[in-house]
């Protein structure tokens, strides 16, 4: 069970994550709602990447393949995904001002000029 936890998580993140961003009114809360989802992948890459007794990926002291180690490669592909996601998020919020300055407005559904 304690294996299969963080896949939950994570996947109860992203409901929640998905859960929110369908039922705002407000474009601002559905950017939050939408780093909520991007949140969860965070949790699922770490899940990913864990290894029961694993340690940090050093090897200054002892031979390669003595003790098991976390993967490294999965912890910067995190670190990545804390990158990118804080630029779509801030992209988005910058998206959202503008979009409230021209249209004087948060709520999707007033926003009549982006209808096709």
């Amino acid at each position: 069970m304690t294996r299969v936890l963080p896949y939950l998580a994570a996947a109860w993140i992203f409901l929640v994550g998905c859960y929110g961003l369908a039922t705002s009114r407000n474009l601002v809360r559905s950017v939050g709602c939408l780093a909520v989802c991007q949140s969860a992948t965070y949790v699922l890459l770490l899940a990913v990447g864990y290894r029961d007794g694993g340690t940090a990926p050093v090897f200054s002291d002892v031979k390669p393949g003595t003790r098991p180690v976390v993967d490294p490669v999965v912890q910067a592909l995190a670190l990545t995904d804390v990158v990118v996601g804080a630029t779509v998020t801030a992209l988005l919020l910058a998206l959202v001002v503008q979009v409230s300055k021209r249209h004087r407005t948060l709520d999707p559904d007033e926003l009549s000029e982006l209808r096709g």
